[in-house]
This record gives structure tokens, sequence and C-alpha cells, in this order.
């Protein structure tokens, strides 16, 4: 009996020991943390457009295969994953269309939103068309809406997710600096209107992340991970005037979306 006793000992301890040497024990742990409920919310940037590889079920949404959060689910095996977020998104959008799958269940939430309220389109359109001068008065419309509208849009959505999905972890990420000064490009905009759609990216992500914290959401910043692949960097991670899929231009490529925007949400989650 004893000698039983002291084999089956011997036996546990040689057990944890072959566990704590090859990793297993870490595994079965991981394994348990990543069995949680997932939903991936916002606009263009989430959906994945201008990485390509659209999901055609998802229509005019434009959510990629290639999107960070298709990419993080595929590495960690949520125990389930709804994607809702939808090229073109604004806070009200975010609101109406896409927080049914939130819930008390819901573990992690990212979310992506406040660009298109903030008409970056029309800023990207009006600097690419037109004079320096008015596209400098573009972008200072745009930061005169992010200070006055934006704060109380972005409480109307955060406010939502909270309620429908109270004990989730809540990562907001933001948006990148477009174009690298100084860089490669030899035409197109003029190095002021660069300097002034990046100050205004920079007014805008401060912004939400003001407004994520007043929440207790976490705000995952972009703009470190994709310094050195903005446009005219000769290694762009960002779209820019695609006259063949103009919906693209200013997006990110897949490559943004894998190493721009994941390891942010890996940081995060």
């Amino acid at each position: 009996m004893k000698l039983s006793r002291l084999a089956a000992l011997s036996s546990s301890i040689v057990l944890g020991a072959v566990l704590a040497l090859t990793g297993a024990g870490t595994a079965q742990a991981g394994t348990s943390a990543a069995a949680l409920d997932y939903v991936a919310l916002g606009d263009s940037y989430s959906s994945g457009v201008g990485a390509g590889s659209y999901d055609s079920a998802s229509g005019d949404c434009k959510r990629s295969t290639r999107a960070f959060p298709k990419l993080w689910a595929a590495a960690n095996a949520p125990s389930s994953f709804a994607f809702t977020a939808c090229s073109g998104a604004r806070t009200n959008d975010v609101t109406a269309n896409q927080l049914g799958p939130l819930s008390s269940a819901t573990d992690l939430v990212s979310l992506t939103v406040g660009g298109n309220d903030a008409g970056f389109a029309d800023v990207m359109t009006t600097c690419v068309l037109q004079s320096e001068a008015t596209c400098i008065s573009r972008v200072n419309q745009a930061r005169a809406y992010v200070d006055s509208t934006l704060p109380g849009r972005l409480d109307s959505v955060y406010s939502a997710v909270r309620s429908k999905a109270p004990s989730a972890k809540v990562v907001v990420l933001g948006y990148p600096r477009f174009y690298k000064l100084g860089g490669s490009c030899i035409a197109g905009l003029s190095e002021g209107e660069r300097t002034a759609i990046n100050g205004a990216s920079d007014y805008l992500n401060a912004a939400v992340a003001r407004r994520a914290a007043a929440h207790g959401f976490t705000f995952g910043s972009v703009v470190g991970t994709f310094t050195g692949h903005e446009i005219c960097s000769g290694s762009a991670w960002l779209h820019s005037v695609n006259w063949l899929n103009i919906g693209e231009s200013y997006h990110p490529t897949a490559a943004g979306q894998s190493g721009g925007y994941l390891p942010v949400l890996n940081a995060n989650d």
C-alpha cells in the first residue's frame, strides 16, 4: 500500500515536470483562456476595406477574410465570433445595425468608429481634387466637428455597447497617420496638405481616446505600428488614391490589417 502511494506520488511529480518542460499545461490553460465570446464592430477599418478577399455574403459592408478581427479569431479560436463591422459605418449605424450579437456573455469587443462621422472621405476628396487652401479649410471644418459634435456621438455608441455587454473588455482602436512627411512621393498632395491631414488624424485619435477612457474602455493607437508604412514611405500599408477601386483609397492593405491593427488588438485584448 505504501509502495503504491509512493509510486503514484513519483509518477505525479514526473508528469508535472514533463508538462512544465513541454508547455502542455500552459497550452491547456491558454485554450481555456481563449474560450471567450468576441464581437467586432465598426467601420471600414474594422471590416477590412482595402485588404481584398471580401466575403460576398457581407455585400456592401465588405468584410474581408484578411481583416484584423478575422485574423484574431482564427488565431485565438474564441467560443463565438460575430463580425458586424461595415464599410461606411458612422456611430449611429453601429448603434442601429451592429449591436445585435452583444450580450451579458460577451467577453471582448473591438471597435473603430468616428472617422466617417468627421467626414473623412470628403476631406480626402477635397484635398485630392482642390487647392491646398480649400483642403486645409476642409480639414479645419472636420476638426471643429470633432470638438463640437463627435464626443456626444461617441458617448452614445459607447454607452449602448456597455449597456448590452456589461462585462466585456472593449478595445477601441484608432486610425493611422496617412503620410510620411518628407517621403518618397514626388506628386499628389502638397507637403502642407499632408501635414494637415496627419494632424487631423492625431486630433481625431485624441478625441476618441478621451471618450473611450471616460467609458472605461481601452484605446489602442495604431500610429506606432504604421510608422514607416505610411503613404510616401516606400513600404506603405495604406492605399493612396486607387482609381480602379476608389473605395479602397486611404484604407489599410492586407499587410496593414495584419501588421498594423492585429498587433494592437493582441496587445490589448
